[in-house]
């Protein structure tokens, strides 16, 4: 029993414990490394989602905030140098273009005869000497009377010139403020691109006001909308306030569009608007997201897929139609039915609204 004691028990305690360490080297050393290995073998690939062009009708529609503004007053300038000695209308009143405003006297410079002429004096017939009697004779003054008239119609809002006053042509005399109405905002980089050709039509919306007009002399331009804010009031570069909740971005932009308001339609400087621009329609054409296209206006490049089992996608050239922010007319360059990319290589997929972001499909 003593020999089971302190010889067998300890020895099988022993064993017992070796293959307990033996167990667990192999398990720390030799299964560990095997299992990590076979980890690290792709078990997914991740493939660049792609799209094929779909036949759409693409309708270039731009919509803008702006604001009423002012049309600044026409100068009123003298025609014709010399004295004001009539007015025909007083300040404030209502003149339709072409109506008379005041009246200029200018005298006529005669030219001077070709020999002197001599004064009847009755010493000639008598044989005496008239040495010395010899005279000019002064003709009388002669004038021309010059009326000035209204450039345009509206009202005359200022009258500078006084009665007895000279002037020269060209001088100011006031202005008439034309009492029309014209709808402005700013255009961004990108809205500027999709209206390269003149809108061929544009419509007005007054924020709660009269029900949506045709905005008649579509102009645009290269000057912010902003640049031209030099002040309250009527005249040349006077702008109002913004539309209320518009905010500084509705000021900024790289160029400026603006249409006439009909004449009745009640409108007053300083109303908030919308200007809906349409500068084109076209249907039933190959179209892709912007998200697929490098470029937006003219030409384009896509990366066309290589079907399975090709990694790198060929990059090619397109030529490009009209766009509505979202879809870009594909006029040549790509067949229907071929895959490209979805998102442009190296450039960040738009999150939409409800997806997780921070994730770009190439890499990028």
């Amino acid at each position: 029993m003593r020999v089971l004691r302190r010889v067998i028990f300890p020895i099988a305690w022993l064993l017992i414990f070796g293959l307990i360490a033996i167990a667990l080297v192999k398990m720390a050393f030799i299964d560990g490394i095997k299992n990590d290995t076979d980890s690290l073998e792709p078990q997914a690939r991740i493939e660049a989602p792609t799209i094929a062009p779909a036949r759409a009708t693409v309708t270039n529609t731009v919509e803008l905030p702006g604001t009423v503004q002012n049309d600044p007053a026409v100068p009123l300038r003298a025609t014709a140098a010399g004295k004001v000695v009539h007015f025909f209308v007083e300040k404030g009143a209502q003149l339709a273009a072409g109506d008379k405003i005041f009246q200029v006297r200018s005298e006529v410079i005669a030219d001077a005869p070709a020999s002197p002429l001599l004064s009847k004096n009755p010493a000639a017939t008598s044989g005496e000497d008239t040495s010395g009697t010899s005279s000019l004779q002064q003709p009388a003054p002669v004038y021309t009377y010059t009326n000035v008239v209204a450039p345009a119609a509206g009202t005359l809002e200022t009258f500078t010139v006084l009665m007895n006053q000279e002037v020269s042509v060209g001088d100011a005399a006031g202005a008439i403020a034309p009492g029309t109405f014209t709808i402005t905002g700013s255009l961004t980089t990108a809205q500027q691109f999709r209206l390269l050709g003149k809108p061929a039509t544009a419509s007005g919306t007054i924020t709660n006001g009269p029900a949506p007009f045709d905005c008649k002399d579509v102009q645009l331009s290269n000057v912010p909308a902003a640049a031209n804010d030099t002040g309250a009031g009527t005249g040349v570069g006077a702008a109002a306030p913004g539309p209320m909740g518009a905010g500084p971005a509705a000021a900024t932009g790289t160029g400026q569009v603006s249409c006439a308001v009909p004449a009745g339609t009640a409108v007053f400087a300083g109303l908030g608007a919308t200007i809906t621009l349409t500068a084109g329609e076209a249907a039933n054409v190959l179209t892709l997201p912007l998200t697929a296209v490098k470029g937006t206006v003219q030409n384009g490049v896509v990366w066309v897929s290589g079907g399975a089992g090709s990694t790198t996608p060929e990059e090619r050239k397109v030529v490009l139609g009209l766009n509505d922010g979202e879809k870009v007319e594909i006029a040549s360059g790509l067949a229907e039915g071929e895959l490209v990319l979805e998102f442009v290589p190296g450039v960040d997929a738009v999150v939409q609204p409800g997806q997780m972001g921070g994730f770009s499909p190439m890499g990028g």
